[in-house]
């Protein structure tokens, strides 16, 4: 999940948790593990956490996600990207 904006918020670490919250239990009532999803918080108009990390979320330690094989770790949007896996088909 791309918390976008965060620009406009000063890169409030607050507010990126208090989204994080609010999706993750929207995640979990339709079905998914809130544990299983990256949440990145990122700046589309700066370009910030999107293909590099961001010197503005100093704060901004990564994300982790469980995965079949593990535990994937990265800290942009691009990383959230790659670690999706494809489903079976």
């Amino acid at each position: 999940v791309a918390v976008n904006k965060m620009d406009t918020t000063k890169w409030s670490e607050d507010r990126f948790n208090e989204i994080v919250k609010e999706t993750s239990s929207f995640i979990k009532k339709v079905g998914y593990n809130p544990k299983a999803v990256a949440f990145v918080p990122i700046s589309g108009w700066h370009g910030d956490n999107m293909l590099e990390e961001s010197p503005n979320m100093p704060w901004y330690k990564g994300w982790s996600k469980e995965v079949k094989s593990g535990v994937v770790k990265g800290k942009t949007l691009l990383d959230a990207i790659d670690a999706i896996e494809p489903p079976v088909r």
